[in-house]
């Protein structure tokens, strides 16, 4: 999928692919968030997973079956798996994003499993800003509630591009066909709404295995595939910009030495686009034209480099360029500006400062900037936008107006969430309190 996406785009020359890139487009990989209500199984998903497709160690199985006798449970408790924290399996709840990384032999996942009470939505902000699907959970005895819509607003803020929505403790419900139905209407009425466009649908029963990895035999009506199946064959190639060159450098290369003294080059990853030998960049922000000398991969050179690989770039000419600089495309350049429009999430329990100074942090460059405006903050039970509320404090989401003390280089957040995106932080302290998305 990713392979002849990356192929149209660089007009059928495919020959040009070195192994390694060819390797790195066979095994794909896909990064996805959980989020529900609490109690919907997010965990416990998660855990039949790992169990049912092998991904589990037998210390770690172990761990688990003594972790859940000491709890009085009859069975094996698999939400356990992903809840590390001791405060999460004393309570039986999901406080932090928890990480856990698993292959099949057709692709690699990375999951974040994230925490549904509204205090941690910063926590389930952060889990989702790199993920290609989000997996909202709902327990089919309740069907969509105010955390669903809430977590499907979020979802759609942050551009995910595929929504799968499991239909969890199936079994609670007799395996209904109609309840099941009744809830895909609820929520594909909400996911119109707020423009999430791939929308899939799957009734599940995490605790039982069923749908999970393995095909249900108690709901023969559903002919669609199973969870991992379904995540094996998310196609993820358009999730990338291909379309924009975007590369902000992280370091300049100089070896000091006799057999490379001659060297310099620009290492980064690629935030966007393809970038090929002889190829004409600007070096932003000096604006200086030049061409792509050649393309680094370790060792070896290549012809093409393309998002998000990380590669060092040569250029024909030495011209002033530093961390912080960006190389884009001569003719396809990103908005250049100081006052900008953005959705932000708070994620400080200090509220956000009216006029307020901050430090910003843009790909790889860093700034100064103050709060011009507070236009509203949504709720996010009604996804109401309150213009008379401008006090934002810990989780909300506001769309604001800053000014910065230099030209920022980006792109909206819905075109690439890497150049889209920004952080702000606290300049007393140091830490991060605001995750922005560029309108």
């Amino acid at each position: 999928m990713l392979k002849r996406f990356i192929f149209s785009m660089i007009d059928n020359k495919a020959t040009t692919l070195s192994g390694k890139e060819i390797g790195y487009l066979d095994m794909e990989l896909l990064r996805f968030t959980t989020a529900g209500s609490v109690d919907d199984g997010k965990s416990t998903l998660i855990g039949r997973l790992l169990y049912d497709s092998k991904a589990i160690f037998e210390d770690q199985m172990e761990a688990i079956e003594r972790a859940s006798i000491s709890r009085g449970g009859e069975e094996v408790n698999l939400a356990l798996l992903t809840d590390g924290l001791r405060a999460e399996r004393e309570q039986g709840i999901t406080i932090d994003v928890a990480y856990r990384y698993f292959a099949t032999p057709k692709r690699k996942f990375i999951i974040a499993d994230t925490p549904g009470h509204i205090q941690y939505t910063r926590n389930m902000v952060t889990g989702a800003s790199t993920a290609n699907a989000a997996v909202i959970l709902i327990d089919a005895r309740n069907g969509v509630i105010e955390q669903t819509r809430r977590h499907a607003y979020i979802a759609a803020l942050l551009q995910i591009p595929h929504v799968v929505v499991c239909v969890n403790k199936m079994d609670l419900v007799e395996f209904s066909q109609e309840v099941f139905e009744s809830i895909k209407i609820d929520f594909t009425e909400v996911a119109h709404k707020l423009g999430n466009n791939d929308v899939h649908f799957l009734p599940i029963s995490a605790k039982l295995g069923d749908n999970v990895v393995d095909r249900s035999h108690s709901m023969d009506w559903y002919t669609g595939p199973t969870f991992i199946g379904l995540m094996e064959s998310l196609p993820v190639g358009g999730d990338h910009n291909f379309e924009d060159p975007r590369f902000p450098v992280q370091y300049v290369i100089r070896p000091q030495s006799d057999q490379y003294h001659d060297y310099r080059g620009y290492a980064g990853r690629v935030a966007g686009g393809i970038f090929r030998t002889g190829q004409e960049v600007v070096a932003l922000p000096g604006g200086q034209k030049t061409t792509i000398e050649g393309i680094d991969f370790g060792a070896e050179s290549l012809d093409l480099a393309f998002a998000p690989q990380s590669v060092t770039i040569r250029l024909a000419h030495e011209i002033d360029i530093s961390r912080g600089s960006m190389i884009v495309d001569a003719v396809n350049q990103p908005t250049q500006g100081q006052e900008i429009d953005l959705m932000i999430c708070w994620l400080s329990s200090k509220p956000l400062q009216h006029r307020g100074r901050y430090f910003l942090r843009h790909t790889t460059s860093e700034m100064k900037c103050v709060v011009t405006e507070v236009a509203y903050k949504v709720n996010i039970n009604t996804l109401e936008e309150l213009e008379e509320d401008t006090s934002i404090g810990l989780n909300e989401i506001a769309k604001i107006s800053i000014k910065t003390t230099k030209p920022l280089f980006y792109d909206s957040y819905k075109r690439n969430r890497e150049t889209g995106s920004l952080i702000l932080i606290d300049e007393a302290t140091n830490n991060v309190v605001g995750a922005g998305m560029i309108l």
